[in-house]
């Protein structure tokens, strides 16, 4: 049994002890130094702990409980053991003993908390919000037409996001996560090359390869007319009010009255090329449009006329390339943003009262698509080649603020959320990506609804 006691008492001697404190991986050692910790440990070996257990036994007693004659020549002998003189008040024993004053915080804890309190009450600087750099959610867009003068992309007011995607036009109804095919095209017709929503964010615009443009009826996907004029493929729609407004291969651009039979109110003849960008002021008054025999030209709604060819206000012709981006400052009505191809790569800034270029910016890139935010002073870009990014930039210095990358090829159309705060991208890698660029309301209540299995759905999926 003694050899069995042995082997166990042997066992345990060889057993490690564990440590009582252990340090975290990675933890900087350097900054729990005496002179540098947050807490002092108090010095046991100066302290006397039957002492201490006597002195607080005899504050319980003085409660008013009553001992024997034993009991109280017991407590008197113990008193002068441990005390040695009896003297229990004048003695200055203490339950917990330093050996030395704690040591002072470091500077820097010291300015931490003695701030001064006024300096809460200064008016603080605006943090700079955050901008996520990963696409907020991936969705699959196969046969997307890879074609800068194209524009395939557009959200409505209703949220309800169009893309067409060769002969066939999708809907993505953004607040329930939903996609509906709105319409197909045969083969001698199509492929689609442009989508509009109109101001109803109910109507959709639709341009064909066949120089036929239709109009559409989204809560009931019936086609209500064909729009005719022009004698090429119609790749650039805006609508102001009920006006849809057309851009052509053939260089016209065509004003069509939607409510009339003989829809053809105004014609603008200025370009000799492709007419690829299109977009009213935001008051309706002036229309920009931008083509690929690099001009971009200004028109007032003021001067137009149905019986001639429209004269155009300014003619502007400092790119050196297709002008196909195209935005109206939301701050400053007379303010015009205006980007070249990859010949010319820069963004500039247009007086439309006067014509007068404002400031160039050189991008380094093909810029594809412009959308300024609708909260802050700032306009996002997107580009091809060699990054294929999306780039927002500061107004009016044009300070980069960050860059968005993932498409792995040209970005070629931008689309902006009613709400002005999430953008859509779509190029030429057959992907649709949803960006929180523009930050977010104020208050955004999020509410995680399952998510049907099929198109559009969430990460990457397959439209069809």
């Amino acid at each position: 049994m003694n050899t069995g006691i042995e082997s166990l008492l042997s066992m345990s001697a060889k057993k490690p002890c564990k440590r009582a404190e252990q340090r975290l991986p990675l933890q900087d050692h350097s900054a729990l130094t005496r002179h540098n910790s947050d807490r002092f440990i108090s010095h046991r070996g100066s302290m006397d702990f039957d002492v201490a257990r006597y002195l607080l036994t005899e504050k319980e007693n003085e409660s008013g409980v009553h001992l024997t004659p034993f009991k109280e020549s017991y407590k008197r002998e113990l008193a002068a053991s441990l005390l040695q003189d009896g003297a229990i008040a004048s003695k200055k024993y203490r339950i917990l003993s330093f050996t030395s004053k704690a040591p002072a915080p470091p500077e820097d804890i010291q300015s931490l908390y003695s701030e001064n309190v006024a300096a809460d009450t200064a008016p603080k600087s605006k943090s700079r919000r955050y901008i996520p750099q990963s696409a907020e959610r991936t969705l699959d867009a196969p046969e997307l037409v890879d074609d800068y003068y194209l524009n395939l992309l557009d959200w409505g007011v209703s949220n309800i996001l169009s893309i067409a995607l060769s002969n066939t036009v999708y809907l993505w109804d953004a607040s329930r996560s939903a996609t509906s095919e709105l319409l197909t095209v045969a083969d001698d017709v199509g492929p689609i090359t442009s989508v509009k929503w109109a101001p109803d964010g109910r109507h959709i615009g639709v341009g064909l390869n066949n120089s036929v443009v239709q109009l559409w009826d989204s809560a009931s996907n019936k086609q209500l007319r064909g729009l005719k004029g022009h004698h090429a493929r119609v790749g650039a729609l805006a609508w102001n009010g009920h006006i849809l407004t057309t851009g052509s291969l053939d260089g016209l651009i065509l004003n069509h009255d939607v409510r009339i039979r003989d829809s053809i109110v105004q014609t603008y003849r200025g370009h000799e090329q492709e007419v690829c960008g299109l977009k009213w002021s935001m008051s309706g008054q002036q229309l920009a449009s931008g083509g690929n025999d690099n001009l971009l030209h200004v028109w007032d709604k003021s001067m137009s006329s149905s019986n001639a060819a429209t004269q155009y206000l300014h003619r502007l012709d400092e790119h050196r390339a297709a002008v196909k981006a195209l935005a109206w400052c939301p701050f400053q009505s007379n303010l015009l943003a205006s980007g070249g191809g990859s010949a010319d790569r820069c963004i500039k800034f247009w007086n439309t009262h006067t014509g007068a270029c404002l400031n160039t910016v050189d991008t380094h890139s093909q810029v594809c698509a412009l959308l300024w935010n609708k909260h802050e002073r700032e306009l996002l870009s997107s580009h091809g080649f060699s990054q294929n990014q999306l780039t927002l930039w500061k107004y009016p210095s044009m300070v980069k603020i960050t860059e968005l990358t993932g498409h792995t090829s040209r970005v070629l159309h931008l689309a902006e959320s009613p709400d002005g705060y999430t953008v859509a991208s779509a190029a030429g890698d057959e992907t649709l990506r949803f960006w929180q660029v523009f930050g977010a309301p104020d208050v955004l209540k999020r509410t995680k609804s399952k998510e049907a299995a099929g198109p559009f759905n969430k990460y990457l999926t397959h439209i069809r």
